[in-house]
């Protein structure tokens, strides 16, 4: 395990490498990412945000509902990243995603993983902010007097 990520980075760079069908669970972030670097002729990779599941088969069960072209995964691969997602790209993590990505995908891949990337750093935001602000799951330690 590394002290610097709370993570072991090898044993994450290994799920990144086999995985057909990966799941990053984040720490603030409820959303997860959903990787799936299977491709077909006329269909490329698919990366995107999804909501969490509730079960395994409701996650077999979504993925087949957004890639009805590919058969049900033999597995889906996961990890948990337990940092915020600057750490996810500072660590070199992002970029292993974005390599294996592309390796499927084609020179075009890079952008629609840069905008799955944009997408979950405006989610980790509404998140951080909604937690300062007392939104709708979180509750402030202190309230505003007078306002």
């Amino acid at each position: 395990m590394s002290d610097e990520y709370g993570v072991d980075l090898d044993e994450v760079y290994k799920v990144i490498d086999a995985s057909d069908v990966l799941v990053v669970r984040f720490h603030i972030v409820p959303k997860r990412l959903l990787v799936d670097f299977r491709t077909r002729p006329d269909t490329g990779p698919y990366v995107g945000m999804v909501n969490p599941a509730s079960s395994v088969e409701e996650r077999f069960r979504a993925i087949k509902e957004l890639r009805p072209e590919f058969p049900q995964p033999e597995k889906v691969m996961s990890f948990h990243w337990p940092r915020m997602l600057g750490v996810l790209v500072s660590s070199g993590v992002w970029q292993r995603i974005v390599d294996r990505f592309e390796s499927v995908g084609g020179p075009d891949a890079a952008s629609t993983c840069q905008a799955a990337l944009e997408e979950l750093m405006r989610e980790e935001r509404r998140e951080v902010l909604d937690a300062i602000r007392g939104g709708e799951h979180y509750q402030t330690l202190w309230e505003r007097k007078g306002a």
